[in-house]
């Protein structure tokens, strides 16, 4: 399959367009659209929800990444090979922390341009039609590259920030749960927050932290929105501390 990971935001045509170049150049190849409301131009952040999303798509997926403020500058388009997945995106870091998270990491550059390339749209024009070749089985158009030189390749491997927040205002850090020691507390918005299972858990409008689907600390208010009660909002920082009293 093919997964689109953008900032392109529900309305407008630009899922739209570059959903019908993959499906003329991989025909039968179910395209999922993973997620298209990620901070606008902000590549970094998007960088930790990707690689904690990716494990639930099958082998041989194909992502398309497109968070890119430096559209038709001197950023470079790669292909990344990890963990048995392709992605492909601009050279800003946006792949970097799912090329962290795999041991078989290989990266290249991208050298083929199709006869038509606009300054501005380079999701619709290079990636998509390069996505679709991956998906097709075909091999990268492009050349070997070193990873170690791939904008990203010195950010931490885990953010202490948030870098999402959802349709409900719960709001994922960069941080992975099974990384935080036993009994952390996370401060964020001025609180002190414990770490419980689940929304259940919590009394109605309580702050907490919980492991999320994803794996990553989330912080979320019970029957309420934790981006308003708290003040968060994506790049607000997270500090982890030791176990304690919660508020």
């Amino acid at each position: 399959m093919i997964v689109l990971f953008t900032d392109f935001g529900p309305g407008g045509p630009y899922t739209g367009q570059m959903k019908a170049v993959l499906a003329r150049a991989a025909p039968g190849v179910p395209v999922v659209e993973l997620a298209d409301d990620l901070p606008a131009c902000e590549p970094e952040p998007a960088a930790y929800l990707l690689a904690a999303c990716a494990p639930a798509f099958p082998p041989g997926a194909v992502f398309v990444c497109v968070v890119d403020p430096g559209v038709g500058g001197d950023r470079a388009p790669l292909a990344l090979s990890a963990g048995g997945r392709w992605y492909v995106g601009p050279d800003n870091g946006l792949l970097a922390i799912a090329a962290r998270r795999a041991d078989d990491a290989a990266w290249h550059l991208i050298t083929w341009r199709p006869p038509a390339l606009s300054a501005s749209f380079h999701g619709r024009d290079l990636f998509a039609p390069v996505a679709a070749r991956l998906a097709r089985g075909e091999a990268v158009p492009g050349t070997p590259l070193d990873g170690a030189a791939a904008v990203g390749a010195d950010w931490p491997a885990d953010r202490a920030a948030i870098v999402y927040v959802d349709p409900y205002g719960n709001a994922m850090t960069g941080l992975r749960a099974s990384q935080l020691p036993e009994g952390a507390m996370l401060a964020a918005g001025g609180q002190r927050l414990g770490r419980l299972r689940t929304f259940s858990d919590a009394a109605p409008g309580a702050a907490f932290w919980y492991e999320n689907a994803n794996g990553l600390a989330e912080v979320a208010v019970n029957r309420g929105r934790a981006d308003r009660a708290l003040g968060l909002r994506v790049g607000t920082p997270v500090r982890i501390e030791a176990g304690g009293r919660a508020g």
